[in-house]
């Protein structure tokens, strides 16, 4: 078995700061466009399965948040505009892709902690070669009591595993609740860095599973843009920069610069803040993505 790890989303707030202090990357807030090269290698056209593993006590309530938002991405049944599906059509644009549908299929709970509470990178692997599938993406979910190596540094990561002459893409997000939220939970946690702006309340109340949204939506879209390095990105092969929504860091609303998210949507009973509308009437925040035909960030707001 064969394995690579194509990229690793840095916190939302640390790129917001990169981007402050470096009058290059400055240009992503402003007009220079950036544009994200296409390498020519395989991209996930479409439909594939989301398995899911859950690797510690996950509640029923934490479980379905995030399963509602995967299957929010390509539901045809969201009559409240904006919509998770909204975000995701901006796939479509990326030369080569097309649609690429996504549904959630088999679950694995692993409470007992099989692997202990501290997992390498190698345990992550393992764990997502359980998953194996034709035509899936396999997820790893790791709770907030569970640390990983890298965790904080990195909010997730995806690659893909090999067995024989198959080739899966995988993707691994940790629940920042207690660990790093002002990294890996922003912006409904205060940064740990750069501007002190108030904290946006989690539009489902939970600020580490809120956060894992955020963070699962931009790596879904770097794996299907990119899965196995070849596809959309900046930078060089063995360390891309950029992909598809980790070029946007820090951006969720129109007039966004770095310390502040940008102008979303807020619900008027309770304060919280979103910009897409899922199933089951959930509300999710969604960052912004680069789009190929503007070569800009896109927002749903």
């Amino acid at each position: 078995m064969a394995f690579n790890y194509n990229f690793a989303i840095l916190c939302s707030t640390l790129c917001s700061l990169l981007i402050m202090v470096n009058p290059i990357m400055g240009a992503l807030v402003h007009q220079e466009p950036l544009v994200l090269k296409y390498h020519n290698g395989e991209l996930l056209n479409g439909h594939h399965t989301v398995n899911l593993l859950w690797y510690g006590t996950f509640t029923s309530i934490q479980r379905s948040i995030i399963v509602d938002f995967i299957n929010s991405l390509t539901s045809s049944k969201l009559d409240t505009l904006p919509s998770p599906a909204t975000w995701w059509k901006t796939t479509e644009n990326y030369k080569g892709l097309g649609s690429s549908a996504l549904v959630v299929g088999k679950q694995i709970l692993h409470q007992n902690y099989s692997l202990g509470k501290y997992l390498k990178n190698t345990h992550l692997i393992a764990l997502a070669s359980n998953l194996n599938g034709a035509a899936s993406i396999n997820v790893i979910l790791t709770d907030k009591d569970v640390a990983v190596e890298g965790f904080c540094s990195r909010c997730g990561t995806h690659g893909s595993v090999r067995t024989g002459s198959n080739r899966t893409a995988f993707i691994w997000v940790g629940n920042s609740e207690t660990q790093c939220p002002g990294q890996c939970a922003w912006p409904f946690h205060q940064p740990i860095y750069g501007p002190q702006g108030a904290p946006l309340v989690a539009p489902n109340g939970d600020v580490g599973v809120d956060g894992m949204v955020i963070n699962l939506a931009t790596l879904l879209a770097g794996t299907v843009t990119n899965p196995f390095n070849k596809g959309y990105f900046q930078g060089p092969v063995t360390a891309p920069s950029y992909e598809a929504v980790s070029a946007c860091a820090g951006i969720f609303g129109s007039g966004a610069y770095p310390g502040y998210p940008g102008r979303v949507i807020v619900d008027k009973i309770n304060g919280a803040s979103y910009n897409a509308h899922g199933v089951n009437g959930r509300k999710y925040l969604l960052p912004a993505m680069w789009d190929p035909q503007s070569s800009a960030c896109k927002t749903l707001v």
